[in-house]
Parts: C-alpha cells; structure tokens; sequence
C-alpha cells in the first residue's frame, strides 16, 4: 500500500522518466485520464505555455467549442505525437533587450 504522503510519480511521455505527477485530470474525458497517467507536472507546465502561444496565435477563445477542439488535438500531438507542430505563420517573439 503507497503512503498517502508521498507524491504520486508517472514515467512521463516528455521527459522519459519518472516525476511528479498532475492531482488530478487536468482535462475532460478521454485524453484528460491519458494525460494524468502518463505526463508530469513538468511536461504539463510546458504544454500550458505552448498552449498559450496557440490560442494567441490563431486568436481562439477557449471557452468557445471549436478552439477547444483545436487545443484538444495540439495537446495529443504534443504529448503522444510527433509533437505539436507551431501553427504556419507563427513569428517568435522578439528577445527583449
């Protein structure tokens, strides 16, 4: 029997070995139960900010279904896929001086 104490750990998908695990599925259905079993707290607070740069890249409200079909499909690809591909026109950032 695991002590409660203790963090619950997964072998992550994106860094390939074991770490902190998310509390809890951070999103609805099947792929939400996916990404709790198998992706760390570490590899999901990349995935937030890739997130960010998507919904901003193609000017999408999350609360809105397709966008969140949209996300749904690069955060797939980005942890059990080739990962996510940047969106066509995406112009990085400018390093701030």
């Amino acid at each position: 029997m695991s002590d409660p104490n203790t963090p619950r750990t997964v072998k992550c998908v994106k860094f390939q070995k074991d770490l902190p695990a998310l509390d809890e599925p951070p999103w609805p259905g099947e792929l939400g139960q996916r990404i709790y079993e198998n992706v760390s707290i570490d590899a999901w607070k990349l995935w937030e900010e890739r997130m960010k740069m998507i919904l901003n890249e193609y000017r999408l409200m999350p609360w809105q279904k397709e966008a969140q079909e949209l996300v749904a499909k690069y955060m797939e690809d980005f942890f059990f896929g080739e990962g996510s591909a940047l969106p066509p026109d995406y112009v990085p950032e400018q390093e701030k001086a």
